[in-house]
């Protein structure tokens, strides 16, 4: 079968292409290639602005048409690496003969400079850095606005229920009342600082020759400071910082840090749509009905919290895999092993799984209702919570054993009412103030601050 989105294995590439094709520009093979192409020449220019001896006469006024190659390289460029791969059975040196391809059509390009195409690099100075490049990118482009659009949204809704009162649960129990509005908050408080985590984390790349010590630029030019050379190229090139000290390969140790991060934000997405899909549970809200749309091939009076439910699944695999990336890319044999190779190439995956979540989410929240008769009706059930207030103030007032009295009116089978409650405030042995102030107490207002 040709690929397409029907005979696609992974349904991020299948039935969710239309929610994870923007991510093709960073994560797919395509994208890897365009990639180390554009690091490959940026530090060629590089190599031309020290300037080497032999490079010292290059004209800077080809610079652009070279940034070209990158920034103009189609689907049939990326073929043609991949041509060039089957002979050479190494992707990285593929890239390298490419671009002395396309160099050979510049004018006025000399045929000495291409031999400083990937100048006394390994393919790990070039894959480590593009695929940091490319995850940066990623959570700069895609990532990072989807997030600030789901604490946005629910910032909104924070503002909008900020009065509206509700009856909170704690192990699964009537509890202290809060507000709708700020334990949507929570939510908005967490994501941010979280997010903040995340983009104070460094992203890192590995750029030292073969196993990290600059050998082949050193002992061909031993003049220059090549760890300088490579700090100043990797940040003000790439946007990133470079390791210090290597193997062959990236330590991977911040790139974790990054996928833990993520992980921790995704977290709060589960438990967000975990909560919501118990609110809509207990009818706090109800759905926006779209026509045409089936609830259930069974029981037509249904409309499923399919979209908390999708999301959860969805950040429940991406948590699974960004952890073993976390796990695995840090450890490697000696200098070098290749099992980072084919890890590195599958962060497409969780990213994409957490690009559905997040758009599930917003898609459910988005459809909610507010049903505040149910959350009042709540709240008129259930008097019992008041019984907090009552005995704050009555220790406040020195009342002779306060949380013990309240403990045996409460913790019965009767049913605590307005009507109970009042009476055992009558009965109190307090002035008519005192009465009066506890009186006054009911479940909608006992909110807090």
């Amino acid at each position: 079968m040709e690929l397409d989105m029907l005979t696609a294995i992974s349904p991020i590439d299948g039935r969710y292409r239309e929610k994870t094709k923007e991510l093709a520009g960073y994560f797919s093979e395509y994208a890897l290639i365009r990639y180390r192409v554009r690091v490959e020449i940026e530090y060629f220019i590089t190599l031309c602005e020290l300037p080497l001896p032999q490079l010292q006469d290059f004209d800077h006024s080809l610079f652009e048409p070279l940034r070209d190659i990158y920034r103009n390289f189609t689907e049939q460029d990326a073929q043609r690496v991949k041509d060039i791969e089957k002979v050479t059975n190494h992707d990285v040196k593929a890239v390298e003969y490419f671009i002395k391809e396309k160099i050979s059509t510049l004018s006025g390009f000399a045929t000495e400079a291409k031999e400083f195409i990937h100048f006394g690099l390994t393919s790990q100075d070039i894959n480590n850095t593009s695929v940091p490049l490319s995850i940066k990118e990623a959570l700069e482009q895609v990532y990072y606005p989807m997030v600030e659009e789901l604490i946005e949204q629910l910032n909104d809704y924070a503002e909008q229920w900020k009065q509206v009162p509700m009856l909170a649960k704690t192990h699964g129990q009537p509890a202290s009342p809060t507000r709708l509005g700020k334990e949507v908050m929570v939510y908005v408080y967490r994501l941010e600082e979280q997010l903040r985590g995340l983009k104070d984390t460094p992203i890192t790349a590995k750029f030292g020759g073969a196993t990290g010590n600059y050998n082949a630029h050193h002992v061909a030019y031993p003049q220059y400071d090549w760890r300088e050379f490579g700090n100043k190229f990797v940040s003000e090139k790439l946007g990133l910082e470079r390791e210090q000290w290597t193997t062959q390969i990236s330590n991977y140790d911040w790139l974790g840090a990054i996928f833990d991060a993520m992980r921790r934000i995704n977290t709060i997405i589960i438990d967000l749509d975990r909560d919501f899909w118990m609110y809509i549970s207990m009818e706090y809200f109800k759905q926006k009905i779209k026509a045409g749309e089936v609830g259930s091939s069974a029981m037509p009076h249904k409309v499923n919290p399919i979209d908390f439910e999708n999301s959860e699944g969805n950040m429940g695999i991406s948590n699974a895999i960004l952890q073993f990336l976390a796990q695995k890319l840090p450890v490697s044999r000696l200098q070098r092993d290749l099992t980072d190779s084919t890890v590195l190439r599958n962060f497409g995956v969780p990213m994409g799984h957490t690009v559905i979540a997040i758009q599930s989410t917003l898609k459910g929240l988005r459809k909610l209702i507010l049903n505040e008769e149910k959350l009042q009706e709540d709240l008129d059930n259930t008097w019992a919570v008041v019984a907090e207030a009552i005995q704050t103030i009555l220790r406040r007032e020195a009342y002779p054993n306060p949380y013990e009295a309240l403990k045996a009116l409460t913790r019965t089978n009767q049913k605590m009412t307005e009507q109970t409650i009042h009476e055992f405030i009558q009965g109190l042995d307090v002035n008519d103030d005192i009465k009066d102030e506890l009186m006054a107490i009911t479940p909608s207002n006992y909110t807090g601050m």
